[in-house]
């Protein structure tokens, strides 16, 4: 016979050590950060030891705390998969990948016919996440532009890629040289502000600090940059790997050659319960298969 305490505690108290928050955790379970308080309390005292060290503008695991966390995040997630196999009633594995949307739509779908002939029992859904979306463990992976430190999570490099100018080709005819960029309006995406900036200093513009100077217009994402250049609004910069295909159809063209690294690179990431999952180690494989052909 289990004994056991509270599972509504035990849910409480993982969330919370999980955001290292009572009120994220709440937010989450759809509860008040006062029933989530006092269910973390009714397990401490039904433990007989404390969880949580509570400090006035912090909530610090105590030692036992980080000893039980990682036990139950991994029950939690076991049975979250389990129940969400159960419910899809297929006869083959699902496999849910989030990622950005420019890498998903530039990239990823437009070559996802071979994975797909080669594993058809495999059922691929396509979530939205990216570099300022969290992970989320209902994914079996995620494919994610970072640093490859994502905590909790392992993180295994696939490729990385270089930013390069890119425009329409009529305006690609009019751009000889990197100076003339300064009669062109220079496409941003909001979030990536220093890739301009890297890539003037790369190309030897004078004074690559006063970019901000030169005519522009902001994006919220690389996908919406890159649609800006193939209307001819003005000069993108943006990864290879998202300009590849709309330059082999001669919707986009580079005007210049230099091409300077990025920062970051993509990561395959997911956690380590997620190892075993039917679909993910043939999606690896595949992967690894398509980034090589990049090299």
């Amino acid at each position: 016979m289990r004994r056991l305490p509270s599972l509504n505690g035990l849910r409480a108290f993982e969330a919370a050590a999980r955001h290292g928050s009572f009120t994220a955790a709440a937010a989450e379970l759809h509860v008040s950060q006062a029933a989530i308080s006092r269910m973390v309390k009714l397990l401490e005292e039904r433990l007989g030891f404390a969880l949580f060290d509570r400090r006035a503008n912090a909530l610090v695991l105590t030692e036992r705390g980080r000893a039980l966390q990682p036990t139950l995040t991994e029950a939690f997630d076991g049975i979250a998969r389990r129940v969400e196999q159960v419910s899809a009633m297929r006869a083959g594995p699902v496999l849910t990948v989030g990622m950005g949307a420019t890498v998903a739509v530039r990239w990823l779908i437009p070559r996802l016919s071979s994975f797909h002939l080669a594993h058809p029992e495999i059922e691929v859904r396509i979530a939205t996440g990216g570099a300022g979306a969290p992970m989320n463990d209902d994914w079996t992976c995620a494919v994610l532009l970072g640093d490859g430190q994502w905590p909790g999570y392992e993180a295994e490099r696939l490729f990385s890629s270089s930013l390069q100018p890119v425009c329409a080709p009529r305006l690609a005819a009019e751009l000889r040289r990197p100076a003339d960029l300064a009669g062109a309006t220079l496409l941003h995406v909001s979030h990536w502000g220093e890739d301009w900036p890297r890539w003037l200093a790369a190309a030897g513009v004078a004074d690559p600090a006063a970019a901000s100077g030169i005519r522009g217009l902001s994006f919220g994402s690389y996908a919406m940059t890159l649609q800006a250049a193939i209307d001819g609004v003005g000069v993108a910069l943006a990864p290879r790997l998202y300009i590849l295909d709309d330059i082999a159809a001669g919707r986009l063209a580079t005007p210049f050659g230099l091409a300077v690294p990025m920062v970051h690179s993509w990561y395959l990431v997911h956690r380590a319960s997620r190892r075993e999952d039917a679909g993910l180690a043939p999606f690896r494989d595949w992967l690894y298969a398509l980034c090589a052909e990049m090299e």
